[in-house]
């Protein structure tokens, strides 16, 4: 007799549960939104039902009894909204919000294979101690539905329907009768219902039986009620069944919006949903494979080099040998592709985690995400968002001041958190963090650090970097122990080979700026020659190259235990420039560099010198997970084809570390 594993089943259980997670955040987000209206939300409390009856029973399946508890004492809750009409308690929002996050936190320690904790009794008790809203009185007389339909709608989708047409929506009853013949053209329920669903919303797809005929060989017909601003006749040219089998059952009660142009229109094709669940250890092997033949095509390039030179025809190589080039990335761009995430999907959590921070910190909150269509590698993504998450809690404890201070500063008594990101030209994505509060006590920030008062902006950065650093005089729940800034600068800065910037304006608010590479395994990386080592650098980090004259240097400042400092003149801009081997001190450093690598660290440029460049080329980067072997500005190493480890180099970490020692000389 077999036995039941339930760890064959985790990574499927894990990803299904995310998927109902994150629905359920969505929806949470709009019943808040509906309940600040004053109004209910009745399609939002049906799929929270239907996203936490579903986490209630695959989280049984494995075995998870906590989750399985918080998701029955949640679905209780929505169960009783929706029989009233998608109407909630006042008091329900905070409690259903801990479940969630409570559901969310047992669900990362089953995947991380520890106990999963038991749920918490008191937030048990007080969700069933809810009270019972009662479902005010629809006008369900305004829809025209026979008997055996009208029967099979809850309050929840009655109202629905009735909100729905006080929008300026019309209410449109789909009738599709399946059959061999439409089945053999590709016209099937699950079609016709995803063909409906571009023209507006459905809110109910009802089986019911009907006498068989030649209309209904199958003696049974679909019925879709559809919210949409298109007529019946539109609707059933978009879901390709008679125009007979469309009819409205309510009419607009308000002015319906403006029909889009006929070219703007939805498409009528129907949407297919092709998508697959794959573990990321899975594309992890995958990504490993193909860095493997790029250092292999590195060596089949290197050995063909020494037969040129020896005199060897390759003309018939060559070509072979610069399509494989092509399709080596054709293959690394469709498989960083499957590795990419959406940025919003990153973002989805940011909502209830301001929530939870104006519940803790008593201070109103609003919270703006825009994340636009930005997508980055699902190992940047999990190493960026704790970096939000720091900057958040930092904004709320730190900036957003409390009401009476906002009413006294003439600023609504609800602070405001604006989360923006795009993506960069140069495979970079930007992330902003702002709010609308006090700004940084640059005097204060001062004291606590015991230095000077920070004239500039990067300045101020370099202060709240501090490991150890607060302004608080206790730490708190969600900050205070001067750890927050020092991380979101590791992770931006030295993991991700990033940039950090700050703008902090005293009574209107702090802006943070993340700038981190969409991807950190194989990138774009310039080859280079320093002191006879061989390194390499991301593209994305480099502004320019520039050849180093002895007529375009303007001074030589007095050396820094011995690091020459020379200042390099362009375009009006006076650029330090540091020899990269004297950096580094390799042995017999001259610092006689040919040319200038130019990066911008915190708005401010630096340039290193080499000696030669070599070439642009993809690399496979090796992360250095010793910490004995890190050295500032180091990120890790590649395989250029000869077997030996290459350096890879973040010149911008490098160049804060050159910075430093310069200041650090000058006590």
């Amino acid at each position: 007799m077999s036995t039941f594993d339930v760890n064959e089943f985790l990574a499927g259980y894990l990803a299904e549960v995310e998927d109902h997670l994150k629905s359920a955040r969505d929806h949470i987000g709009e019943v808040e939104a509906a309940l600040r209206e004053g109004r209910p939300h009745p399609r939002a409390v049906r799929e929270l039902f239907r996203s936490l009856h579903t986490i209630k029973g695959l989280s049984g399946m494995v075995g998870a009894d906590p989750i399985v508890d918080l998701a029955h004492a949640m679905e209780t809750v929505f169960r009783a909204a929706e029989r009233a009409a998608g109407r909630l308690p006042a008091q329900a929002l905070d409690l259903l919000v801990q479940a969630l996050a409570g559901i969310e936190q047992r669900v990362a320690a089953l995947a991380h294979g520890r106990p999963v904790p038991s749920a918490p009794a008191a937030l048990i008790a007080a969700l069933d101690a809810l009270p019972t809203v009662a479902g005010e009185p629809t006008e369900s007389g305004r829809l025209t539905l026979e008997p055996a339909l009208a029967a099979r709608l809850g309050p929840a989708e009655r109202q629905e329907l009735e909100l729905g047409v006080a929008r300026g929506l019309r209410a449109v009853r789909i009738d599709f009768r399946p059959s061999a013949e439409r089945a053999a053209a590709g016209l099937t329920i699950t079609a016709v219902q995803q063909r409906v669903a571009a023209l507006g919303q459905v809110v109910k797809v009802v089986p019911l039986s009907t006498p068989k005929s030649d209309a209904a060989p199958a003696g049974l017909v679909f019925a879709i009620l559809l919210l949409t601003g298109e007529t019946p006749a539109r609707v059933a040219e978009a879901a390709g069944v008679d125009e007979a089998e469309a009819a409205a059952v309510a009419e607009a009660r308000a002015p319906a919006p403006a029909p889009l142009p006929e070219d703007e229109g939805p498409a009528l094709e129907p949407v297919r949903a092709g998508v697959i669940r794959v573990e990321v250890a899975r594309l992890d092997d995958a990504l490993e494979k193909l860095s493997a033949l790029v250092v292999h095509r590195y060596r089949l390039e290197a050995a063909l080099a020494g037969l040129a030179e020896k005199g060897v025809d390759l003309r018939s190589i060559l070509p072979i040998l610069k399509e494989n080039r092509r399709q080596l990335r054709d293959m690394r761009a469709a498989i960083m592709r499957a590795r990419m995430i959406s940025v919003a999907d990153m973002l989805d959590r940011v909502p209830l985690i301001v929530r939870g921070l104006s519940r803790q910190s008593g201070k109103p909150l609003r919270v703006e995400v825009a994340a636009g269509r930005a997508e980055l590698d699902k190992s940047v993504a999990d190493r960026l968002f704790p970096a939000v998450v720091h900057l958040l809690r930092n904004a709320v404890d730190h900036g957003i001041e409390a009401p009476e201070a906002r009413a006294r500063a003439g600023k609504p008594a609800e602070g405001l958190l604006r989360v923006e990101c795009r993506e960069r030209a140069n495979n970079q994505l930007e992330l902003t963090v702002a709010d609308d509060g006090s700004g940084v006590d640059r005097a204060r920030v001062a004291t606590q650090a015991g230095r000077d008062a920070p004239a500039t902006d990067a300045a101020l950065l370099e202060l709240l970097s501090m490991p150890g650093l607060s302004t608080l005089t206790e730490a708190t729940t969600t900050s205070g122990r001067g750890m927050g800034m020092n991380i979101v600068r590791q992770v931006a800065v030295e993991q991700l080979g990033g940039q950090l910037e700050v703008q902090s304006v005293p009574g209107r608010g702090t802006t943070f700026v993340m700038r981190v590479p969409l991807s950190i395994t194989i990138v774009d990386a310039f080859s280079f020659e320093a002191g006879a080592q061989r390194f390499t650098a991301p593209v994305a980090s480099i502004e320019e190259i520039v050849e180093l004259s002895p007529e375009a240097m303007t001074g030589a400042p007095a050396p820094a235990e011995g690091l020459a400092v020379r200042l390099l003149e362009r375009r009006g801009e006076a650029i330090p420039v540091v020899a990269l081997d004297a950096a580094f001190r390799l042995p017999g450093a001259s610092g006689a560099a040919r040319k200038a690598m130019v990066v911008r660290r915190q708005g401010h440029p630096f340039a290193f010198g080499v000696d030669r460049l070599l070439g642009q080329q993809e690399v496979v980067v090796r992360p250095l997970e010793d910490p004995l072997v890190r050295v500032p500005g180091v990120t890790g190493s590649t395989d250029l084809g000869d077997g030996r480890p290459t350096l890879v180099l973040d010149l911008v970490a490098l160049s804060g570390a050159v910075a430093g020692a310069e200041r650090e000389a000058a006590r």
